[in-house]
């Protein structure tokens, strides 16, 4: 009997914070994965946040997102005994459009769009999954004493959260273990991406890209990181580039040696078959880990700090690299593109048995028939 017809199919609305056909990043290339898996089984639409609010498509409510107004946030914040991220995205309009959907079971993606649900009227804990995302408290946590103070604040809410909802998933194995030592019900999603044809490592040029939106500040260290290592890793290889492709704030591009700054692209995928490997040398993981999925689809090696690859690690058989050897590693991928080659036709193989295998996307469906 096929899967579909052993468990009741649900109406799932998926409630966003930005509009996923206009935004880009990890979080809504993970997001799109999500809602194609549910489909398997369920009928899914979205109500989303959005610059465009009077943009038509199916299956989509979209809300105006309103302007950032941080001392009425902060304000409110203060009333409600909230983080301010939290505070933020409880919208008006995401309550109504709730209230209106008429869903059996509601999945916020990340833990902050909780709230406009759990505020709506006949809102129902046992109704509402929650796919946990990466948390924003490690990036406040860089931001001082009052940043340490907020991130405090998030994990507290993100906890309550998790408490209240019928069932939470996410990507990162140890913090699901976290939750579940607490007697949450929280679920390891282990997603990998579709095969993608193989990048021909082989025969590329002594060239790694780092991608990223350095609009957000671990991915603009992350930049940092790498320029600082870049002459130490180019030194006496001919040719050596470093691509930086990504949005990134007003300002000249990067000018050193080597470096080619490519600014924000509508279509990665050419610009990654020319390249013989990524990089990922951040201190705060989440979106770049998309990043590591969508190179492992294509084939492409990847060179990456432990909090890079998180647990994509015993996915994918990825040995992270901490800051003192990331030098050596990077200039031995530049150097051989053969030994590049091996380690990228091992990533894409890898890749591929996971995605036949189907074990992310059962353990999508499991969560959702919590």
């Amino acid at each position: 009997m096929p899967a579909s017809a052993e468990r009741p199919r649900h109406r799932i609305a998926f409630l966003l914070g930005k509009d996923p056909a206009l935004a880009r990043g990890g979080d809504v290339t993970l997001f799109t994965l999500l809602r194609r898996i549910a489909d398997e089984r369920h009928e899914t639409s979205v109500i989303c946040l959005s610059e465009e609010p009077d943009r038509v498509d199916p299956d989509t409510v979209r809300v105006a997102k309103p302007p950032v107004a941080l001392p009425r946030t902060a304000a409110r914040a203060l009333v409600h005994r909230r983080s301010l991220v939290h505070e933020r995205f409880d919208v008006d309009g995401l309550v109504d459009a709730v209230e209106a959907a008429g869903a059996d079971r509601v999945v916020a993606v990340h833990s902050y769009l909780a709230e406009p649900y759990l505020r709506a009227r006949d809102a129902d804990p046992a109704r509402l999954l929650v796919s946990t995302e990466v948390s924003e408290a490690p990036v406040w946590r860089s931001r001082g004493l009052a940043g340490r103070i907020e991130a405090r604040r998030i994990e507290r809410d993100e906890l309550r959260i998790a408490r209240t909802a019928r069932a939470i998933a996410g990507y990162d194995a140890s913090e699901m273990e976290a939750r579940r030592s607490l007697g949450i019900d929280a679920r390891w999603l282990p997603l990998t991406l579709p095969p993608a044809p193989p990048v021909d490592v082989a025969a590329s040029a002594p060239r790694l890209v780092l991608l990223g939106n350095r609009h957000w500040p671990p991915n603009a260290r992350a930049v940092d990181r790498m320029l600082a290592w870049w002459p130490s890793i180019a030194r006496g290889i001919p040719g050596a580039e470093l691509w930086l492709v990504g949005p990134r704030p007003d300002g000249p591009k990067v000018v050193l040696p080597g470096v080619v700054d490519h600014g924000e692209v509508r279509d990665v995928a050419p610009l990654l078959a020319g390249c013989r490997a990524m990089v990922a040398p951040v201190a705060v993981g989440g979106g770049v880990r998309v990043k590591v999925l969508e190179a492992a689809a294509r084939g492409l090696p990847v060179v990456t700090s432990p909090a890079g690859v998180g647990s994509i690690e015993s996915l994918l058989g990825l040995d992270p690299v901490p800051d003192d050897g990331f030098v050596a590693r990077c200039r031995d991928l530049l150097g051989d593109a053969s030994v590049a080659a091996g380690e990228g036709a091992r990533l894409h193989a890898t890749n591929e048995a996971l995605w036949t295998g189907r074990r992310g996307r059962d353990a999508v469906l499991d969560w959702l028939d919590a």
